[in-house]
């Protein structure tokens, strides 16, 4: 039995290049400090402002991320990933420690805002990284790697934040811009520089070998369009996590800032500890579209959870926690190999772009309606909507996919 659970892990990590561990290991120092935007909207509440006006920062901080992302899609296919990701980590790091001395809410919001714009520059750019690195037989792998550093940090940061928390809220910003810092040094250390024309003819080399989509404008390409506004209403509902849920959590459920962190750092330790197991057990034997439907269905659930009510607030959100984090482990890590799979080289920042834009969009949208809800309507209002959309969601995602099977079969 022990035997058999090493092979099973040892054959999830097989096939991934040594230069994608040394990416994730950049990832994992980045998000071991991510903290401030998990706690931003109990911080605005900490210093006096109210949950509405907390959950317009975390709108504003998509917003920001809007213009981050597109530009950052630019700029990778410009200038090349490898210096976009460097100057977005260092500058944001900078930023994260500006944000943490400001002090009325109109320098915290215009703060956010270009924290978020340079911060989310970062993702086109780490995302045509990952697709550099990686061999497109192994690229579900890679990223799920990458998201295995980012939800390890994730949850060490969490727990961390919610300790630190407790202690000083401005401690938060202090340790989540170091470890920006720390990240892009790191980035320089170990990962060796490559030019954009480098980035391009190694990219163009692989691709030669490889059979995939043609490729076209990600603005002409309607199956990803409407892919993306199904990722809109995904993380429209995900992104409750990181604003109403932990609002809910003190003050539906009555924790305090420790067990919120610990809770929240589950997700990590969930994602760390099977997550690549789940990827490569469902690798080619499932649709990508198939894969994200179910895992949207699990996510309306997750979230009808929290109307149930149980004998203790700490059970409710361990249980929840675990059901959300179910579905983030069967969807998400598709979704990122379903839009590469559309993408070229000379294109792959604007699709990366676009895709970030669609979940800053979300960020906004869930961001300033999940709040505004909540104190129009109630918690009990916010979750039974989340749940609809996310069936809408499923829905709609299983509808892309039969419209693929229909469009294969005609051409035959």
């Amino acid at each position: 039995m022990l035997n058999t659970t090493i092979n099973l892990y040892k054959n999830a990590y097989a096939g991934i290049a040594r230069k994608m561990w040394l990416l994730a290991l950049v990832m994992l120092i980045n998000r071991s400090g991510t903290m401030v935007l998990a706690f931003m909207t109990l911080y605005c509440h900490h210093i006096g402002y109210t949950m509405q006006q907390g959950g317009w920062v975390v709108a504003i901080y998509g917003i920001g991320s809007l213009v981050g992302a597109f530009a950052g899609g630019k700029i990778s296919d410009r200038f090349g990933f490898y210096y976009t990701q460097f100057l977005s980590l260092l500058c944001g790091g900078i930023l994260f420690i500006v944000l943490g001395l400001m002090q009325s809410y109109a320098a915290i919001c215009i703060c956010t805002f270009f924290l978020s714009m340079v911060n989310e520059a970062f993702r086109p750019a780490n995302a045509t990284a990952i697709a550099f690195y990686s061999a497109p037989e192994s690229r579900t792998q890679s990223f799920s790697l990458i998201r295995l550093a980012i939800n390890i940090g994730w949850g060490i940061g969490s727990a961390l934040g919610g300790l630190l928390a407790s202690i000083n809220y401005h401690l938060l910003f202090w340790v989540d811009g170091a470890t920006n810092i720390i990240a892009a040094f790191l980035l320089l250390a170990i990962l060796p520089r490559i030019t954009l024309v480098q980035q391009k003819q190694l990219q163009q080399s692989k691709e030669k070998k490889a059979v995939g989509t043609p490729a076209v404008s990600p603005y002409q390409d309607k199956p990803f369009l409407l892919f993306l506004c199904l990722q809109v209403l995904f993380a429209v509902c995900f992104f409750q996590l990181f604003t109403t849920v932990p609002l809910y959590f003190k003050e539906g459920l009555q924790l305090n800032e420790f067990l919120i962190g610990v809770v929240m750092a589950m997700n990590g330790l969930l994602i760390a500890l099977v997550e690549m197991i789940i990827v490569f057990k469902l690798e080619g034997r499932k649709p990508y579209l198939v894969l994200m439907s179910y895992g949207t269905l699990i996510m309306a659930f997750s979230f009808l959870l929290l109307n149930i009510p149980f004998a203790h607030g700490f059970i409710v959100a361990l249980v929840f926690m675990f059901f959300i984090t179910l579905s983030e482990m069967t969807a998400m890590p598709f979704m990122n190999s379903y839009y590469i799979g559309r993408s070229s080289e000379g294109n792959r920042g604007q699709y990366a772009a676009l895709y970030t834009m669609a979940w800053s969009l979300a960020q906004v949208i869930g961001s300033s309606s999940g709040t505004q809800i909540v104190q129009l309507t109630g918690f009990f209002t916010l979750w039974c909507a989340i749940a609809v959309i996310s069936f809408v969601g499923a829905a709609g995602y299983h509808y892309l996919y039969k419209q693929n099977v229909n469009k294969r079969f005609s051409a035959t």
